[in-house]
């Protein structure tokens, strides 16, 4: 049976990524630092991906076992040495952190044989792959470096699948039912169920992060603001659809003008995914979709990035600035990160936030519209 190494066993590694490779008839070893997750993949040796609709419907996945690579790195070598796949999704923090162990396990693999591994991220951020190659390669010496060569390929993707925060006391996953995984290459490789593989991902990862995420991000701070639990709870507000539809329409200027995308086509896929978002078998919370927002805020991210784009075109971004100043308002207690930010406006403003972790200057015309936005909201 072919095998497949996949870093991440949480819910998005189990009800997605690894839960497609097990689809195609894949061993799927996950690798995490999650004690009772990986104990239950061993134990259990699979698990249901539950799909979040009306009519009930399950998928059984098998053929999956666990590593914890903080106690056992060398089994994680080994299993590097039999795959086929190596797959991550993981958050592109945490990259960095993996680059090491897989470094030296792909120079164990890469001097004992020629078989071909293939090396995808599966994470929202553009380039994960490419970072994760960086950080292997920092950890290699320049003989294992140019033994890489035919041997290990490197391919960006794009990832696209809402998976809620859950009881954490099963494997089982509930998700919803659309998903998309786009890879970039022009490789044969070996099939896997649900993927998609194209020659430039741009267009196809762009159009995601700055629809999908952006779209859900909005809708989670707006939804904050307005004292909202879940996101189909907010999206009850019409007042709130509105605005997140507006948001898109500012991305999707950019995105049309950028990639030539069909202006009719491009709304139908701005509708599609606020109509996906509304889905309340999900149940999903506005604090876990907001989360972490000094990584949305940051240059390259699903607010910033959209802005500074449509800028540069000449295109409008009064929505997206809203978007970001609702951002800079998130103050959930219990989210470190929000809490940073808001120590951050208390010593500097948020003109000092939007220079330290957006990279806009003070002056700039994006941040003067958000801070005239900011105080709106204060009232």
């Amino acid at each position: 049976m072919r095998q497949t190494v996949h870093f991440g066993a949480g819910n998005i590694g189990r009800g997605f990524i690894g839960a497609l490779f097990s689809e195609s008839g894949y061993h799927v070893t996950f690798v995490d630092v999650a004690e009772q997750v990986i104990n239950k993949l061993n134990e259990e040796k699979g698990y249901q991906v539950k799909l979040a609709q009306s009519q009930e419907e399950t998928i059984s996945i098998g053929n999956v076992s666990g590593i914890n690579n903080m106690t056992h790195e060398d089994d994680v070598i080994e299993a590097i040495q039999q795959a086929t796949y190596l797959t991550t999704a993981i958050g592109p923090n945490i990259l960095p952190r993996i680059a090491p162990l897989i470094a030296r396990g792909l120079a164990k693999r890469v001097a004992a044989t020629d078989d071909k591994l293939y090396v995808i991220a599966c994470e929202n951020q553009i380039g994960a792959t490419d970072i994760l190659k960086q950080h292997i390669l920092d950890n290699l010496d320049e003989e294992t470096k140019n033994q890489l060569e035919g041997k290990v390929y490197f391919f960006n993707s794009a990832v696209d699948r809402i998976v809620p925060i859950q009881d954490q006391s099963s494997l089982d996953v509930l998700v919803e039912p659309y998903y998309e995984w786009v890879v970039e290459t022009a490789e044969d490789i070996p099939q896997v169920t649900g993927m998609k593989m194209v020659a430039d991902l741009a267009p196809f990862i762009e159009r995601k992060l700055f629809t999908v995420n952006t779209g859900h991000a909005v809708i989670a701070y707006l939804g904050y603001l307005a004292g909202k639990s879940t996101i189909d709870e907010t999206l009850a507000d019409e007042e709130i659809v509105t605005q997140v539809r507006e948001t898109l329409k500012e991305t999707g200027a950019y995105l049309m003008k950028e990639y030539g995308l069909d202006e009719e086509e491009h709304l139908a896929y701005i509708n599609k995914n606020i109509e996906r978002f509304k889905n309340a078998y999900l149940n999903d919370g506005v604090t876990r979709v907001g989360r972490a927002p000094i990584r949305k805020l940051g240059p390259e991210d699903r607010l910033i990035r959209p802005a500074t784009q449509a800028q540069k075109a000449g295109l409008p971004y009064t929505h997206l600035a809203k978007a970001i100043a609702a951002a800079l308002l998130f103050d959930h207690p219990e989210d470190e990160e929000a809490m940073k930010i808001q120590e951050m406006i208390r010593e500097t403003g948020p003109e000092g936030v939007l220079k330290t972790i957006s990279g806009l200057s003070e002056d700039s015309d994006i941040t003067k519209e958000v801070v005239r936005q900011y105080k709106t909201f204060q009232g």
